[in-house]
């Protein structure tokens, strides 16, 4: 039986389901899964995301913090020296990557990453930890790829693609899609008309940690300017972060914006089954998989600092690229919610697309990735 070790700097509590599902199909498939990882940092406590499974191996991981950066050791475990294969994350700070990359020199062991490929939200993309990262990308012998976009990002460095697994990274969206069908219609106009939005006007939902890489000022300009032309539109916000007082500020003064705090599972879900487009001008992650499971039209831009998951957005069909001016962006929100033929033609893609940007079918892919690393 070939074993396969999963190195995480901490164990995060969405990650779970994968990794139980992951370790299953593995052991139908003759290969022993383990996975390794180490606790938060002093910072990362306060995310208070961390999750726990009773068969990992915990460890305990030694910082240091340098400047607004968390350096990592971390332990690798003893048991899983004899390891057919180990997979590690693609972050230049965890220290102890550095061991099993040059190990690859002198032990049968192979070594793969699972990451972006780079680093999209840096401030310095030419700068020198993006020039080290690139230049350790190729030295592994498998790649395990968040999304065709990393993807892309390997082929063009030249790293074989016969040796790379594209995972189309995503959360367990199970229980949301069963929050979801549990309201009803009536819960819906209920909840819409104790907000006091009129019925059947468009609405937009806004869902995500509130700070500048939302560009939150560019969503509420927008918001302005599509008021001007939809008069009823209404905006939900749901979510808290360090721009909430400028958010309340724009809020005093505008009865149509919705400010709700942070919302979750079942409660999450009724407001974005009440929405009709998610308004997203800044960065997008994951939080697109949860989009389409409701059918909401993703309207972002091209040039904010988003996660490799924007690969999922296919302008014009899913969800929509709009410009970076109010102007061009509202343009783009209006071009959708003012043509109920093509508002509800892009809302059924996107619930189409729900359908494969699923946790089953990132075991799958990881699974096979898994095989034909340590078999081929």
């Amino acid at each position: 039986m070939k074993k396969v070790a999963i190195v995480q700097h901490r164990l995060l509590h969405y990650r779970t389901n994968l990794f139980e599902q992951l370790r299953e199909v593995c052991a139908e498939r003759g290969i022993d899964l383990h996975l390794v990882h180490g606790q938060a940092s002093r910072r990362e406590l306060a995310k208070k995301d961390e999750g726990t499974l009773p068969w990992a191996h915990k460890v305990n991981n030694l910082f240091w913090e340098a400047g607004e950066r968390d350096i990592v050791w971390q332990p690798f475990p003893a048991v899983l020296k004899d390891a057919d294969l180990v997979v590690v994350m693609q972050e230049n700070r965890i220290l102890s990557n550095y061991p099993l990359l040059l190990s690859r020199m002198w032990s049968p062991r192979k070594v793969a990453y699972w990451g972006h490929g780079k680093n999209f939200q840096t401030d310095a993309p030419t700068g020198l930890r993006e020039k080290w990262k690139d230049f350790l990308l190729a030295r592994v012998d498998w790649w395990f790829a968040y999304t065709e976009m990393t993807v892309d990002i390997l082929r063009k460095a030249g790293f074989p693609a016969e040796r790379i697994t594209c995972l189309d990274n995503a959360i367990d969206t199970t229980s949301f899609k069963a929050d979801l069908a549990s309201w009803h219609e009536a819960d819906i106009a209920a909840e819409t008309a104790r907000l006091g939005i009129a019925m059947n006007v468009p609405i937009g939902v806004f869902c995500g940690s509130l700070y500048s890489d939302k560009r939150l000022e560019l969503l509420i300009e927008s918001s302005d300017l599509i008021r001007q032309k939809v008069p009823d539109f209404a905006l939900v916000v749901i979510g808290d972060g360090p721009s909430m007082p400028q958010m309340r500020d724009a809020a005093s003064s505008r009865p149509w914006l919705h400010l709700l705090g942070v919302r979750k599972g079942r409660e999450k879900a009724l407001y974005f089954r009440m929405g009709d487009v998610m308004l997203n001008p800044g960065l997008v992650g994951l939080h697109v998989v949860d989009a389409f499971c409701s059918g909401l039209v993703m309207v972002t831009t091209r040039t904010a600092r988003h996660s490799p998951e924007v690969a999922y957005l296919r302008d014009g069909e899913n969800g929509v690229y709009g410009g970076d001016t109010p102007e061009a962006y509202s343009r783009a929100v209006l071009d959708v919610i003012q043509d109920p033929g093509r508002l509800q033609k892009m809302k059924q893609a996107a619930l189409a697309d729900s359908e494969r940007y699923t946790l089953q079918n990132m075991v799958r892919r990881f699974t096979h990735g898994i095989e034909a690393a340590v078999r081929g």
